[in-house]
């Protein structure tokens, strides 16, 4: 079974802003529940083949993971894949201006588990997306305030 997990938020900033600031993986630890560190493998700024180590905890496990940069259009979108990790997983973030001021951000992760994980993914699509809520709104008070 694929885990296909699709959140979304209105930020009260400018698209240019929110994609800025969430589209740069180093910010990911401050805004994201789960994720521990960021760690470039390629030199910054983000863009199409960068690669870095991210460490989070999930479910209780803590999971070590490569992300490579797979599309960039910026302001518009961001999609990473893992490169190695447990749980083959792409992360697609979008930016859309909802007015000059205010900026829809979808967040999509999806991915096909293996082994235990394929069992399990009902419950791992259902901690994603509480986790990827929070997220969002973690992202929405970093940025509004």
């Amino acid at each position: 079974m694929a885990v296909d997990v699709l959140t979304e938020i209105v930020i009260d900033r400018p698209c240019a802003e929110v994609a800025a600031y969430a589209g740069d993986p180093s910010h990911a630890p401050d805004w994201y529940v789960n994720i521990e560190s960021v760690r470039w493998r390629t030199p910054a700024p983000v863009g199409p083949g960068s690669t870095m180590d991210f460490v989070a905890r999930f479910l209780g496990w803590r999971l070590a993971y490569t992300y490579e940069v797979v599309e960039l259009v910026p302001g518009e979108r961001l999609v990473m894949r893992t490169a190695q990790g447990p749980f083959p997983m792409e992360t697609t973030y979008t930016w859309q201006p909802v007015d000059s001021a205010r900026t829809r951000m979808p967040l999509r992760n999806r991915g096909e588990p293996s082994g235990f994980g394929r069992v399990a993914a009902p419950v791992m699509a259902a901690a994603m997306r509480r986790a990827n809520q929070k997220d969002l709104a973690n992202l929405k008070r970093i940025l509004e305030s």
